[in-house]
């Protein structure tokens, strides 16, 4: 197991984890491995949808996308060719609360995918025929969404939990207003929250931190030096979306209000949700398709924020299977915070930490938990203690998660064939 011990500010650490924060605010942090021959690098920034008006829903991912449309010295041609010839690859993703853009090539060459990174964040040009091509290309994103009913229902989930704000609202924004989305928004989006004291460079993998942060401090000269990362807090209200659609299944969504990630019982949060549908041994695996056959699939997941989260399971079934499916989970929901066991316990704190050890056989996980522990905590947390705390979550701390789950009004949302789906009202009952 790698030795990560509490960041260290000083020079000459001896944990593979090192972090220097620059004069601008800049926080660039490396995690070194032995072993391997590439590095995974990148800048994770701390905003995303939340940090959209209403009117500009979608500007966080579709700057994005344009992102990579071209800078003042590269097309956006020469930013695929320049990685790709070295045989690397070069992404990005825009959540509600981070953006990343993420790089992974041979050791020898992080110089240059992280002068291409700084290049796209600093200099890109945001040219009108691009922006208008790429619009087009978002749009078609979100018909494919709204094509793709097992997505999609998330989206409407998100909304009937936070409706009328920010959290609530897509990330791929809408057409509406993506159709809308004019240069001067994305520039002034770009110039209000892309300051350094808001972005992490992190890499992991053949990296020597004193490089890095060389290389970072030359790269990164034209950043502005103030991060606007205000966000409105989260209120959540739950309720009931349900859309007809002709399809062979209805997708649906049972949840409630979950955990921020500074609350003290998130890592029970999470090991009560892969024991509930967290794998093929879980309780609702177990109990609804190997037993009864009513679903091909379903879940469970906890989804967190800064000050708030989101606790579901996912279902896809067929319209005759809705009517003994949904109090089935209704029951399994309510039971599971009397009678868990040991055994059930025991196992769900093993996925997870299998899970968490096994992240730290790849670069890009290593690289982004790093960046994301930062942007969230303000710093590294050791494999050790994250350990510890999943040890630490007890029978009784699951069960009072549980029923902490259920105090507030479920979240319900549906898409497809609805007529042998129960009402709001009833399922909501049923989970008193």
């Amino acid at each position: 197991m790698p030795d990560w011990a509490p960041v260290s500010q000083r020079e000459g650490s001896v944990s593979s984890v090192r972090v220097t924060t620059l004069p601008g605010g800049l926080r660039v942090a490396s995690d070194s491995m032995d072993g391997v021959e590439t590095v995974s690098l990148g800048c994770w920034v701390g905003v995303g949808t939340r940090n959209e008006r209403a009117e500009i829903n979608g500007v966080a991912h579709l700057c994005e996308h344009m992102i990579f449309k071209g800078t003042e010295t590269r097309s956006a041609y020469a930013i695929s060719e320049q990685i790709e010839n070295v045989g690397g690859h070069l992404n990005a993703y825009t959540t509600r609360e981070h953006t990343a853009y993420y790089a992974k090539v041979l050791a020898g060459d992080a110089p240059l995918a992280l002068d291409i990174v700084a290049d796209m964040l600093q200099h890109s040009v945001f040219d009108e025929e691009e922006l208008a091509r790429e619009r087009a290309v978002v749009i078609q994103e979100i018909g494919q969404a709204i094509d793709t009913p097992d997505d999609i229902v998330f989206d409407h989930f998100q909304v009937t939990a936070y409706p009328d704000q920010a959290l609530g609202r897509p990330v791929l924004g809408s057409v509406e207003t993506v159709s809308r989305l004019e240069r001067p928004a994305l520039i002034e989006y770009l110039r209000r929250h892309y300051g350094a004291p808001g972005i992490v460079v992190s890499a992991a993998g053949r990296i020597d931190h004193d490089q890095l942060v060389g290389l970072a401090e030359a790269a990164f000269k034209s950043l502005p030096r103030h991060s606007e990362c205000r966000i409105e807090p989260a209120q959540y209200r739950g309720g009931d979306y349900r859309e007809h659609r002709d399809l062979e299944q209805l997708h649906l969504i049972i949840g409630f209000k979950g955990l921020s990630v500074h609350d003290p019982d998130y890592y029970a949060h999470s090991v009560l949700s892969t024991l509930l549908g967290g794998g093929m041994s879980s309780r609702l695996f177990q109990e609804v398709r190997e037993k009864r056959g009513l679903v091909y699939s379903i879940y469970s997941f906890a989804g967190t924020y800064q000050d708030g989260g989101l606790f579901g399971i996912y279902a896809g079934t067929g319209p005759d299977e809705a009517k003994e499916l949904v109090p089935l989970l209704c029951h399994e929901i309510c039971r599971v915070a009397d009678d868990v066991t040991e055994d059930e316990l025991a196992r769900a704190r093993a996925q997870l930490k299998a899970g968490t050890l096994m992240a730290l056989e790849s670069t890009m996980s290593r690289c982004e938990h790093l960046a994301q522990q930062l942007l969230v905590y303000g710093r590294p947390i050791p494999i050790e203690e994250m350990v510890r705390k999943i040890d630490g979550v007890d029978l009784e701390t699951v069960r009072r998660m549980a029923r902490r789950l259920r105090q507030e009004r479920p979240t319900v949302a549906a898409l497809g064939p609805l007529e042998t789906l129960e009402s709001y009202d009833r399922i909501a009952t049923r989970l008193e």
